[in-house]
């Protein structure tokens, strides 16, 4: 049989793929359905004989011929030359041997170039179509090249997830599965904030405000801590933006879920008392260091303010800040 390297050449050129691997790939290929059509091998390529004398294939790089040599042996089996063989309707299973392994070649090389292009996304938003599939609680989304996956547990509980909507998701995960190349994405993860923020807040990117820590119930609320790391910029106050826009186009890009900005603090304490926000907080202080533990007294009125709804806000706070909240009212530590 003959190989048109005409295509292997245009392969070489338009893909980037070396005509010396083409040839070798082709070769392997043809090896392998010769001793699948030969009975020397099972239908899995595994040779029946693994220490028998090996056959071999040798495509010519100036004519394109095809040559299958086989070992051949004396009567008491020592191989002594090599010989021609050429089964009967073997070419055209050879022919498509190439074919196949020609295309997966070409695919691999898409799928390589793919997830190379999208493990540099790793920990990035990207945005796509949402498209329908065939499990209803796994939301497919049409990246253009490539189709990402939103698992159950990285959607947020109520958001709709309607085919042909444009959705933004944040990279969790970028594999190579067994279709190609396999793109987790999320809704729910902390690293989807903090992104937004930075394509929305200058100074973030800039580098002159940072982001410390963030605490997520997605769907819910969020905080995040920031402090500036340039004299005379206001964090909290580049990070809401003029009449709040800023933080209203992350909002609105959450479904509204609240946001909360509280400035960061070396001091723990002082640190807690922000993070309880929007409760107001009239004094706290450490009362184990070691522990992190830090009691805040709050007005009566703002008690169930400050630990908020099935104490979400002091489940967040504790999270942003990494400490043990003891949230009392002044009340009661004047009645001490």
């Amino acid at each position: 049989m003959d190989i048109d390297l005409s295509v292997l050449k245009l392969m070489e050129s338009e893909r980037d793929i070396p005509f010396d691997e083409l040839v070798i790939i082709i070769e392997q290929a043809i090896l392998t359905a010769y001793e699948k059509h030969t009975g020397l091998a099972d239908h899995r390529g595994q040779r029946v004989d693994p220490d028998a004398p090996r056959a071999r294939v040798e495509l010519d790089r100036k004519t394109g011929h095809v040559t299958v040599f086989v070992p051949e042996l004396d009567d008491e089996g020592t191989l002594i030359g090599e010989g021609v063989d050429s089964p009967e309707g073997f070419g055209r299973i050879a022919a498509q041997a190439a074919k196949q392994v020609i295309n997966q070649r070409i695919r691999d090389i898409g799928d390589d170039r793919i997830l190379g292009e999208y493990r540099g996304k790793d920990g990035d938003i990207v945005s796509g179509i949402i498209q329908q599939g065939p499990n209803p609680r796994m939301i497919h989304i049409d990246l253009g090249d490539v189709e990402a996956l939103l698992p159950p547990e990285e959607q947020v509980p109520g958001e709709a997830y309607e085919h042909g909507t444009r959705l933004r998701t944040f990279v969790t995960k970028v594999d190579k599965g067994l279709k190609g190349p396999s793109i987790t994405v999320s809704r729910t993860h902390p690293g989807l904030v903090r992104r937004l923020f930075e394509m929305e807040v200058p100074e973030i990117s800039e580098g002159s405000v940072e982001i410390t820590s963030i605490a997520r119930e997605a769907g819910h609320r969020t905080k995040i801590a920031v402090r500036a790391l340039v004299p005379g910029v206001n964090a909290k106050g580049s990070c809401i933006g003029e009449l709040g826009q800023r933080v209203r186009a992350v909002q609105s890009e959450l479904g509204e879920e609240k946001i909360d900005i509280v400035d960061f603090s070396e001091d723990l304490a002082t640190f807690v008392a922000s993070a309880l926000s929007p409760a107001k907080v009239s004094s706290a202080f450490v009362i184990n260091e070691e522990l992190k533990q830090v009691r805040a007294l709050v007005p009566d009125y703002q008690l169930s303010l400050a630990i908020g709804k099935e104490g979400q806000n002091a489940r967040l706070a504790a999270k942003l800040t990494g400490a043990k909240i003891d949230i009392q009212p002044d009340s009661v530590m004047e009645g001490e």
